[in-house]
C-alpha cells in the first residue's frame, strides 16, 4: 500500500516513518518535506520517495502525479505555538492541513475514500473557553473543519488523533533523529516521564505503538472500529483521544 507522510523530521513523524518501514504491507512511502530527511536517507529503503516541497498550500498536477495510487496520509506536520507568531501557527497547523486534505481527496474514490489522518493533540477542544491554550483552540477548529470536509468530499475519509505525552524513551531507532526540544520540555520530560509511564498511563503515548497505530489509521484498518470510550464523533468524523488510542492498541 502506498502511504504519504508529512512531518517526518519531527518526533511523531519519525515514529511513523519507522513504523511504515517495518510494515511489509506498506509498498511505497511518499514523504513530503521542505528539507531532506536524514532518517529516510539512512534507511536507504527503495520504497521511500522524499518529495521536496516548499509551499504546503499548493499541490499541482506534477506533485499529485507523484502521489498517484496513495491510499492514505499521516499528517504529522506541526510546530510549537511558542516558536512562531499566532498567524504563522494558524497557517502551519490549520491551513496547511486543510489544503492538503482537500487536494488528497482527488486521490480517492467514493468506493475507496482517501484516509487523511490529522495528528492533533491532547487538550484540543471544539468549545474553547477563556483559559483554553491557543494550540488547543486552533487544532479543535481544524478538526471541526475536517469534519465538515467529511460531509462534502465523498472521496475523503478524514480522522484525527490526540496523543498526549509522546514518549520516545524506549524507542532507540528514532533517538538519533529527534529534533532539539524546547528548553522547558528538556527540563520537564525527565521529571514527568516516570510518573506518567507508571502511574498516569492514560496520558502516555509511547512512540513505537503510536507510530504503528497512525500507520494503520492511514491504511484504513481502524475505520470500522472508531466507537466506544475515548472516541469522539462529529457525524462520521472520528477523533481518537489518547485513551481511545491506548484502548484500541491494547496498551491498557
Amino acid at each position: 500500500m502506498h502511504l504519504i507522510l508529512t512531518g517526518a523530521t519531527g518526533l511523531c513523524g519519525s515514529a511513523v516513518l519507522d513504523a511504515m518501514v517495518r510494515m511489509k504491507d506498506v509498498t511505497k512511502i511518499s514523504i513530503i518535506s521542505r528539507r531532506p530527511v536524514k532518517m529516510a536517507e539512512d534507511f536507504n529503503d527503495p520504497r521511500i520517495n522524499v518529495i521536496l516541497h516548499k509551499d504546503f498550500e499548493k499541490y499541482d498536477s506534477e506533485l499529485l502525479g507523484q502521489l498517484k495510487g496513495a491510499k492514505g496520509c499521516v499528517w504529522a506536520l506541526g510546530i510549537s505555538q511558542n516558536v512562531v507568531s499566532k498567524e504563522e501557527y494558524v497557517k502551519i497547523t490549520k491551513d496547511f492541513a486543510l489544503r492538503a486534505a482537500e487536494s488528497f481527496a482527488t486521490l480517492g474514490t467514493e468506493e475507496e475514500p482517501f484516509n487523511f489522518v490529522y495528528v492533533s493533540g491532547h487538550g484540543s477542544t471544539f468549545t474553547p473557553g477563556r483559559f483554553t491554550q491557543y494550540f488547543a483552540k486552533i487544532k479543535g477548529e481544524t478538526e471541526i473543519l475536517l469534519g465538515e470536509m467529511n460531509k462534502t468530499h465523498k472521496t475523503l475519509y478524514p480522522s484525527s488523533i490526540r496523543p498526549c505525552f509522546i514518549d520516545y524513551a524506549s524507542h532507540s531507532a528514532i533517538k538519533p533523529y529527534i529534533p532539539k526540544q524546547e528548553p522547558y520540555k528538556s527540563v520537564l520530560e525527565p521529571l514527568l516521564g516516570p510518573p506518567i509511564r507508571y502511574v498516569a498511563k492514560s496520558y502516555w503515548s509511547p512512540t513505537q505503538p503510536l507510530g504503528k497505530f497512525l500507520t494503520e489509521m492511514a491504511m484504513g484498518k481502524w475505520n470500522k472500529s472508531f466507537e466506544g470510550p475515548g472516541i469522539i464523533k462529529l457525524g462520521n468524523f472520528p477523533v481518537v483521544e489518547n485513551s481511545g488510542f491506548r484502548r484500541l492498541a491494547e496498551l491498557d
